[in-house]
């Protein structure tokens, strides 16, 4: 452990600069605003706005965010006293930031980063649900293994190097629901539906351990703690958030697109049919006879 990251496991309020952090979100933020300074005039039609309104206020929101959960204090609170922080951080960069940040992305400029050969290739793989699906869900497995739990807990760069990924993997998983680019999108929307439950799933499973477990799962929080929370406590409140949080959150999508669904279904059905419209039907035939 660096004297930095001891002096912040000593008190997660004394600030700690994290420069990792910084460049990563500062440089996301910036280049976003230089594509739709540089990129989108040339990419939009003449007059169009290269982003609409909602759309910045999404990504910008979506980039708030991710600064908000990588940084100081959430950081150093998720990485040396609470795995309850450590669960927040993870789901702000699962379930909120990435959605986010695909809603505020123009279209123009996601086929401008993706192409038209390999790269686009590899997204249209990859974006498929079965991919999206193993992907997402080997993350979550992925990062509940003790070894990767306490290379976050030691290591900046690996704790950095986690979060790529989780926001990597989270933002595959989101692509098919959202369907940024209609070239890739293959979903109808009870399949996003049924999609969504099926990630709903795998979740449970280390939640389930962490909420129930008797004694710490994780060495580096085995000692820590705030707030009065000894370990287990902790650890059990970061079981619930992951289960119930991140449950509730994927339900409500699915809620929003059932009734979205639902609505589209209930315009699309023919008006039903009276006496008076099977009258004139007949006096019709009758003419064409």
């Amino acid at each position: 452990m660096t004297v930095a990251s001891a002096a912040s496991a000593a008190s997660p309020w004394t600030f700690h600069a994290h420069p990792d952090v910084w460049l990563v979100n500062g440089g996301l933020i910036v280049g976003y605003m230089l594509a739709l300074a540089y990129l989108g005039p040339r990419r939009v039609p003449a007059g169009a706005p290269v982003a609409t309104t909602g759309q910045k206020i999404a990504f910008f929101s979506g980039a708030a965010l991710l600064w908000a959960g990588a940084d100081w204090p959430m950081h150093d609170l998720s990485e040396h006293h609470l795995f309850s922080a450590h669960m927040v951080q993870h789901l702000l960069f699962m379930l909120v930031a990435p959605p986010l940040l695909l809603l505020g992305t123009p279209a123009w400029l996601l086929r401008t980063l993706l192409g038209t050969g390999l790269r686009f290739r590899v997204a249209r793989l990859l974006t498929r649900p079965a991919a999206a699906l193993i992907a997402f869900n080997g993350m979550i497995v992925f990062i509940h293994w003790p070894l990767v739990v306490e290379l976050q807990s030691s290591s900046e760069p690996g704790h950095l190097a986690v979060h790529v990924l989780i926001v990597g993997a989270s933002l595959l998983m989101w692509w098919p629901v959202l369907a940024p680019l209609p070239e890739l999108a293959t979903l109808s929307e009870p399949g996003k539906m049924f999609y969504l439950f099926l990630q709903s799933i795998v979740p449970t499973v280390p939640a389930s351990f962490l909420t129930f477990a008797s004694q710490p799962l994780y060495e580096p929080y085995a000692d820590a703690g705030l707030w009065g929370l000894d370990a287990v406590t902790d650890q059990m409140i970061a079981g619930l958030l992951m289960k119930i949080g991140g449950g509730l959150l994927l339900w409500a999508v699915i809620a929003v697109l059932f009734f979205r669904w639902h609505s589209n279904e209930e315009k699309q059905e023919p008006a039903s049919v009276s006496w008076e419209d099977f009258e004139r039907e007949l006096e019709v035939w009758d003419m064409r006879k």
